[in-house]
């Protein structure tokens, strides 16, 4: 194999999974783990464990640095691998793509991890979701850089947010977004980490492609009865029709979950059979939702 370069963008939960992932996969065959981060973060406690996986640290700001100088920045390594979502600011995620491009990396893996953008398409209620359509435009109209795209699903953790509040165990209740046959993909950012490294280092090479993962898939029905089970509760079960939460949403359309939760009400590439996903291709043992709920989570003692 010839010997690659790796700079991952961000060290957040994503990229620390992913970076972890990569020193153990990717030794002997890569020169060079880094990282880039924001100046003030270079003595943090993530720096410091970072060093000690002997992940080198290069000094860099996503949001504020001109794309000339993520363009130099970026240059030197083969592959580049955005872990810095959204919480960048509007605009990111075009100029980090077009940085890769003018810095001639050989290969960028764009903050994709989550839906299947191609299928949700523009005017989406969640709007952050055009820039990603961007990137992915701004990539197939050029040939110098060489892309991968891995679409992940939501966070697992995430159904379980309070604030999300689709699994409300504070409140003994699950919601349904959409209905409860409308079904969601969901993998572990572990997991994702895992799997992204394995994805980069594949041989052949995976270019110029979607790539999926997933955790699990399933329907909100059949998460409800997953709760359950595993817990040994009852959940009360309410429905977030899609009207009602594009109604909710209209009322505060700054809010970022109502667009979140209409996006995911209804359907559209929000979820994937696991047939056809790179850990049920090769095998890969991930974590589903069961196994996550075993792990994270305990009936609330009102409940029992």
């Amino acid at each position: 194999m010839t010997p690659s370069s790796f700079l991952v963008l961000g060290a957040g939960e994503l990229g620390m999974a992913v970076l972890r992932a990569l020193v153990t996969q990717a030794a002997p065959h890569s020169t060079r783990i880094a990282v880039l981060l924001r100046p003030a973060s270079m003595q943090s406690a993530a720096a410091q464990t970072l060093r000690e996986l002997g992940v080198e640290l290069v000094a860099g700001d996503l949001q504020n640095d001109s794309q000339s100088t993520l363009a130099a920045l970026f240059s030197p390594f083969t592959t580049v691998i955005c872990c810095t979502g959204f919480a960048a600011g509007p605009g990111t995620q075009r100029k980090l793509a077009q940085a890769a491009i003018d810095g001639g990396v050989q290969r960028y893996v764009p903050w994709q991890f989550g839906v299947d953008y191609d299928v949700i398409g523009r005017g989406s209620p969640q709007d952050t979701f055009d820039e990603q359509l961007d990137v992915r435009d701004l990539l197939r109209g050029q040939h110098g850089t060489q892309w991968l795209i891995i679409s992940t699903g939501m966070f697992t953790s995430f159904l379980f947010e309070p604030s999300f509040g689709v699994v409300d165990l504070a409140h003994n209740t699950v919601h349904a977004l959409g209905d409860w046959d409308t079904a969601v993909t969901v993998t572990t950012p572990e997991d994702i980490g895992r799997l992204t490294a394995q994805i980069v280092l594949a041989e052949p090479a995976l270019t110029n492609q979607v790539v999926y993962t997933a955790g699990d898939t399933l329907t909100y029905g059949q998460l409800a009865d997953t709760v359950d089970s595993v817990l040994d509760i009852t959940l009360n079960r309410e429905r977030w029709s899609v009207p009602s939460l594009l109604a909710d949403l209209a009322k505060n359309p700054d809010d970022t979950l109502q667009k979140y939760r209409a996006v995911f009400a209804q359907g559209n590439g929000v979820a994937w059979d696991r047939a056809v996903t790179f850990n049920a291709q090769q095998h890969i043992a991930v974590t589903d939702v069961e196994r996550w709920i075993r792990q994270n989570l305990t009936a609330p003692a009102t409940t029992r």
